[in-house]
């Protein structure tokens, strides 16, 4: 029953579709002609009650809801719901055409692996395949309306021959509610195991491949019967369906011409008949028409499958292909193009033209290639290229440009401490200047130094001790007590005190320098003085802080100091500390004079040591501990 017009469109040609259009088995004409008629009908129905039979006021209510329906119609969403729905129903329409059970496979196996030629070989390829026949019609008969008007009942089956009344006694007296397609496969299997035993089955690979195909037979039915037990959801039918009467019984309404005396916006024309209506309603309809047709295949519509011919086809080929053509070979003898190396079958005249067409050596095989640059290069320039490729990080510009753009820790904190803390942290890493006379307070009064907190310190300077004089150390202050109280009016008086203490000293105005993100390397001639000594910079740093509370310049920029004059000494005015405020645990010095150093970094770090009658002028910055020493300091933001 299947409408078959392949060999109609074998050729693309102008119009080829064209010709379809006429055909009526099959088509759409034949399938929605009721529908389409009956809503034309109700359409032309109320178009004529509108025009003939309403009064002035009943056409103006009618005009308004015609307006309105026409207006919300379109909120029905009938091309997304009933597209996604025809697209699951043909999908699954093939999947149940390749579920079908075929018994060529196992013909093939059975005329191959069971030997014998005589009656009783040729009884067990015939009863094999007549059991995976019958196994076939049951699961049909089951599913399939055409295949179970033909077979109603089990007698049916036993007058066709599919199966001998010993085994409907048989099948008939297994006891099970549900369906009993799969028992003529367990009597399959029971008669190869059987064959096995006679010696008709040469080995066990031979049986084992036909237990496979017959499982893979089998499979194929119990797919059958699944499709048809698990529909398509019906609420998914539903949704369906109810969207696309719902949407053309709106337009029956919304859809009607109005006066044009109304002057309706988009009703200036009156033609009585909606062409592109009732275009819509062919295709949305047709649309659902098709779903309708392929969710059950198994029918008896034009385009469903051909059950009774497949079960006809299946017996007679399975039959012939393990009996007749048993041991049915035709007589071996050379092929007409035994002695030719080059055979060329012939051609007729409709089909010469395919001669001349050369034959298809590949997509490439006509690309061309400058000849310059067809030369194989020298393999140590490869190897030289390959070597600057692997040296060269590739993700070396995008770490770059993230570092770049990535924000500085002064940005990040911001505040009257950091900006204080970063111009005496510039102060401590300029390059030194023997000129006595440089005023701390000018430079701690600008803003705006640019550099890092963090860029100045070593690796190791995690935390450093409290600078007061007399302070022991002690565990580290949490950073949620420590109370920040210097900052504004305080900081301008400490300034007030320093300029007097410091007497009648020269303002030596100088550029800032800003201080590098990362700190300069150490050069070869400092690291093997500090290595032969077994210090580091960052161990030096650490140790002379424990010991003597102080921090110096160099340590921070990890650079040795060999002049002398570079070398400076803390002012001699030292700044009260009061036990209320905690505990500083980061110290930044501010030099004000310069002192005598020594030559190297161990005899300068020792020059720090030996200052004796002076006390250093610090500002501390609290970055943790937990407790307060007995010396007070004051803490500053």
């Amino acid at each position: 029953m299947t409408v078959t017009y392949t060999a109609r469109v074998a050729n693309a040609r102008f119009c080829g579709f064209s010709k379809l259009l006429l055909a009526w088995k099959g088509s759409i004409y034949k399938v929605l002609y009721k529908e389409f008629l009956a809503f034309f009908a109700m359409y032309t129905a109320i178009s004529i009650t509108y025009r003939f039979f309403l009064q002035d006021d009943q056409k103006r209510s009618f005009e308004k809801l015609s307006i309105y329906c026409n207006h919300y119609a379109s909120l029905i969403p009938m091309s997304f719901v009933l597209g996604f729905y025809v697209t699951l129903i043909v999908n699954r329409w093939w999947s149940q055409y390749r579920s079908i059970p075929l018994p060529d496979q196992i013909m093939c196996v059975l005329s191959g692996g069971l030997q014998g030629g005589d009656e009783r070989g040729r009884l067990l390829r015939r009863t094999l395949m007549r059991y995976a026949s019958l196994s076939a019609l049951l699961i049909l008969r089951s599913v399939s309306t055409a295949a179970f008007k033909r077979f109603p009942t089990i007698d049916h089956v036993v007058e066709a021959g599919f199966m001998t009344r010993d085994e409907r006694k048989k099948f008939e007296g297994l006891q099970s509610p549900y369906n009993k397609y799969w028992i003529p496969c367990v009597w399959f299997t029971n008669l190869v195991a059987v064959a096995r035993c006679e010696g008709r089955i040469k080995d066990d690979c031979t049986l084992k491949l036909i237990l496979e195909e017959l499982n893979n037979f089998r499979g194929k039915c119990s797919m059958l019967f699944h499709y048809d037990m698990v529909s398509v959801p019906l609420v998914y039918t539903q949704v369906v369906t109810l969207a696309v009467y719902s949407f053309f019984f709106v337009c029956l309404i919304g859809r009607q011409f109005l006066e044009p005396s109304q002057a309706y916006p988009g009703h200036d024309l009156d033609l009585y008949v909606p062409i592109f209506t009732l275009l819509q309603f062919f295709f949305y309809a047709g649309w659902l028409k098709v779903a309708e047709e392929l969710i059950n295949p198994f029918g008896e519509d034009d385009d469903d499958f051909e059950t009774n011919w497949l079960i006809d086809r299946n017996f007679q080929v399975s039959m012939m292909a393990v009996d007749e053509m048993f041991g049915d070979l035709p007589l071996l003898e050379r092929d007409r193009y035994w002695n030719d190396s080059n055979p060329r079958p012939p051609y007729t005249a409709a089909t010469l033209f395919v001669l001349r067409k050369p034959s298809f050596q590949g997509s490439t095989f006509d690309m061309t290639i400058p000849k310059e640059e067809m030369h194989f290069q020298p393999l140590e320039e490869i190897a030289e290229n390959m070597e600057e490729h692997r040296g060269r990080n590739p993700n070396l510009p995008l770490i770059n440009r993230l570092l770049s753009a990535a924000p500085s820790p002064s940005a990040l904190m911001g505040g009257a401490l950091l900006r204080r803390t970063s111009a005496q942290m510039h102060r401590l890493t300029r390059p030194s200047s023997p000129d006595p006379s440089y005023s701390e307070d000018e430079g701690s009064d600008r803003e705006g130094v640019g550099g890092s907190l963090g860029s100045g310190l070593g690796q190791d300077t995690l935390s450093t001790l409290c600078s007061c004089p007399g302070v022991a150390s002690s565990p580290n202050v949490a950073v949620a007590t420590v109370r920040f109280d210097g900052i504004g009016d305080g900081e301008e008086e400490e300034d007030e005190r320093d300029e007097k203490g410091a007497g009648t000293r020269e303002v030596a105005v100088e550029k800032r320098v800003f201080v590098p993100l990362l700190p300069p390397p150490v050069s070869q001639a400092a690291s093997k003085c500090l290595s032969r000594r077994g210090n580091t910079p960052s161990s030096v740093f650490k140790s002379r802080l424990s010991s003597a509370n102080r921090s110096t310049p160099d340590f921070l920029s990890f650079q040795p100091i060999t002049n002398k004059a570079r070398v400076t000494t803390p002012v001699a005015k030292p700044i009260s500390c009061n036990k209320a405020t905690g505990i500083s645990l980061l110290t930044v010095p501010s030099f004000d004079t310069p002192a005598v150093a020594a030559g190297d970094v161990t005899t300068a770090a020792q020059s720090w040591a030996t200052v004796a009658g002076q006390e250093t002028r610090s500002r501390s910055v609290s970055m943790g501990s937990s407790d307060v020493g007995a010396s007070p300091s004051k803490t500053i933001g």
